[in-house]
């Protein structure tokens, strides 16, 4: 399981590293200006919606019966569940997309109220979203085939697929001088990549016979039951979508450049959520799913530990450095052409906040396998909501004194919110079970995120003095150093510990 993990991780890297190339010519082209929140919502939009109806809903709700089918030897009713899924799925999206076009500077004041209607940021935004939605009926079929693809084990194309947007992006923006604005080309450059990536799904599964063709939608047990599962799972997966909804929204009211902050700060907290928790969770459903389905629930909580313990292994180093470093990190990264001093110090508050989330965010993908794994998707749902209510409640209270850096302490603190209940519970079912590896793991990390701590808040001096002033790239530099040294404390301390507790990572 560690080497799918690994691989779906490698490829997500390769996403992520693209998309922060994307993110920094977007930031020296547009700043955070009004071009950049216009943009911003409009990006933002349809992938909201395609992670609470795709991503999120879609895969707890379809890959566990897909997979149960599968395991029972039933392939051509798998086949045929498949089929009628994907064909309910086109029909739903292609009517969304007809209603929502002609409706679209009514759901741009939804989004950002904030915008005045009329106003630059209102009309440019309109005018991008409408290019931008799109990308939402293609990206709701691509999740489907990814969930045909990673039931039978294959997670290679599934995850190199977003690479196809950060090139796309890149790509428009290179000839962006053929676009009223930069903007402009960013949003075609999302749009064509939607086609793009559902060609690489559909060779993907053609490749492996699994392909999903049209097929008349009736109603049968499968297919009841996966709809039972997809509502509760829908406004479930919805939690982390509505406080980002809920960002939007209030940031729109905050003075000019917020939007963009919160979207810089949230690629990077995005990082390691993305290449850790997204592919351990994406690995481990599908394995926890046909363990149980198999009567191997030990085998299911064993692997259920082994991805909680490489996940936050992994992530810890991120929380450290969002926490000691986020000024140095944001200013490295992106303050360069349009993106300006105040706007890496703005964005550097909100990424210090998304650090204290990001333990939780990564280890929730996995707490969550364990009721998804059993198609239990109404206490997630319950969970969610509890998270969603502390999360919205904190926004309107910590914004009034820390603007938007508040925003992203609110989000933290209902992460957290959401970890516990999921953990007490399935705790208390039987349904998760912690052994003595895991918390010797938790306590290595611990221990060795310390000592990376140190290294951070003491070694930025150091490395500011070896490296002489620099017209441009000096912050690179010492991150650069500072990443080198951290992760050689951390990576070898972590695994001096683990070796000392009798520990090793099992790449099975």
């Amino acid at each position: 399981m560690i080497r799918s993990i690994l691989s779906v991780g490698g490829w997500t890297l390769v996403s992520r590293v693209t998309g922060f190339a994307r993110d920094v010519v977007m930031a020296a082209v547009m700043g955070a200006g009004p071009v950049a929140d216009a943009f911003v919502v409009a990006f933002r939009l349809p992938n909201h919606f395609r992670a609470i109806f795709g991503e999120g809903a879609f895969n707890t709700a379809f890959v566990p019966s897909y997979a149960s089918l599968e395991e029972a030897g039933a392939t051509g009713a798998a086949r045929l569940f498949a089929d009628r899924v994907f064909t309910l799925m086109l029909i739903v999206q292609l009517v969304l997309l007809n209603v929502a076009l002609p409706l679209m500077p009514w759901v741009v004041q939804a989004l950002a109220p904030g915008f005045e209607e009329g106003g630059e940021r209102f009309t440019l935004a309109v005018a991008l979203t409408r290019i931008t939605f799109p990308y939402l009926l293609f990206m709701t079929l691509v999740t489907l085939l990814s969930g045909i693809l990673n039931a039978h084990r294959r997670f290679a194309v599934a995850a190199g697929a977003p690479v196809l947007l950060n090139l796309s992006m890149l790509a428009a923006l290179a000839v962006s001088f053929l676009f009223p604005n930069a903007a402009y080309a960013a949003a075609w450059g999302v749009a064509v990549s939607g086609v793009l990536q559902f060609g690489l799904l559909w060779w993907g599964c053609r490749r492996a016979g699994v392909m999903p063709t049209v097929a008349v939608p009736r109603s049968d047990p499968a297919l009841r039951k996966f709809f039972r599962v997809l509502g509760p799972a829908v406004v479930g997966s919805a939690g982390f979508q509505i406080a980002a909804f809920a960002d939007t929204i209030i940031a729109s009211w905050l003075p000019t450049g917020a939007v963009s902050a919160l979207y810089y700060a949230d690629r990077l907290y995005q990082l390691p959520f993305g290449v850790i928790a997204i592919a351990a969770g994406t690995v481990l459903l599908p394995e926890m799913s046909r363990r149980i389905a198999a009567g191997d629930a030990a085998g299911a909580h064993a692997a259920q530990n082994r991805a909680a313990g490489f996940s936050l292994a992994l992530s810890a180093p991120f929380t450290v450095a969002f926490l000691t470093i986020p000024g140095l990190i944001m200013a490295a990264l992106f303050q360069r052409g349009a993106f300006s001093a105040e706007d890496a110090a703005r964005a550097a508050g909100v990424l210090a906040a998304y650090g204290l989330a990001l333990p939780a965010v990564v280890l929730v993908r996995s707490a969550v396998a364990s009721f998804y794994a059993r198609q239990d998707t109404k206490t997630p749902l319950y969970a969610s909501l509890t998270a969603i209510a502390v999360n919205v409640a904190l926004k309107l209270w910590l914004t009034g004194s820390y603007g938007v850096t508040g925003l992203a302490l609110a989000t933290a603190v209902s992460q957290w919110v959401n970890l516990v209940i999921l953990v007490v519970l399935a705790t208390r079912r039987g349904w998760s079970e912690p052994r003595r590896a895991l918390g010797l793991t938790v306590l290595g990390v611990v221990l060795a995120c310390c000592a990376l701590a140190g290294v951070a808040v003491f070694g930025q001096p150091v490395a500011e003095a070896l490296v002489p002033a620099l017209s441009h790239g000096r912050e690179i530099a010492v991150l650069a150093l500072l990443g080198i040294a951290g992760a050689g404390v951390y990576g070898g301390l972590l695994l001096g510990l683990l070796h000392l507790f009798g520990l090793r990572l099992r790449r099975a």
